[in-house]
């Protein structure tokens, strides 16, 4: 059955699901993703994504691009989340990801206990990505888009260890920012890189 012969009647009903990756961390962009799961095309095994192995998740990451009815993934930068601060950054990116679905849903439901700025009808859950399949959806999304980000940069700068701490502020995240300072994608508004900054180690 095309698009066109199913969209009538099903687009008032659809539900959105959406959640973050990468508030914590102290480098790279905070992602998101708002996902519309397909009713006819069960995905088995959705849950939050920090629950799953790296495995799992990539597994599922495939199967939910393959089977959404539609999803969209989107970020805020670096230098937005400096400008603006993470939790308007993140509101911002799960903003663009609601903004970015193909279909339009009937009700956005986010993970947490807050909600972006948007024209749908939207309400906040906290831990929706444990109780909602949609934002489990998009939990997994945003977080496997977000894992990849920080492999891919761990590759330009190998000396801070992205690939085993995705940016958050580990021991030796911290030991690499004092030795090595801030790179162009560490978020100068949290305080360990402001600390590396201000030490005269970071640009």
């Amino acid at each position: 059955m095309s698009e066109q012969t199913i969209l009538p009647w099903q687009s008032e009903g659809l539900l959105a699901g959406v959640d973050e990756a990468g508030r914590g961390p102290l480098a790279g962009p905070v992602m998101a993703a708002a996902v519309i799961l397909d009713e006819l095309q069960p995905i088995a095994g959705l849950t939050d994504s920090k629950k799953l192995t790296a495995k799992r998740r990539e597994a599922l990451f495939d199967e939910i691009r393959a089977k959404a009815l539609c999803f969209c993934v989107a970020q805020a930068s670096v230098e937005e989340i400096d400008r603006l601060n993470i939790l308007q950054a993140t509101m911002l990116a799960m903003q663009r990801a609601v903004e970015g679905l193909r279909l339009k849903p009937s009700l956005v439901q986010v993970d947490g206990n807050r909600l972006p700025r948007l024209t749908v009808q939207a309400e906040a859950i906290v831990k929706g990505d444990l109780l909602v399949p949609a934002i489990s959806a998009a939990s997994i999304l945003a977080k496997v888009t977000r894992d990849r980000w920080c492999e891919t940069f761990a590759q330009s700068y190998p000396d801070y260890g992205f690939g085993a701490h995705k940016g958050y502020g580990t021991a030796l995240h911290l030991q690499a920012l004092a030795r090595y300072g801030a790179t162009p994608e560490h978020r100068r508004s949290f305080a360990p890189v402001a600390r590396a900054v201000q030490a005269g180690t970071g640009s």
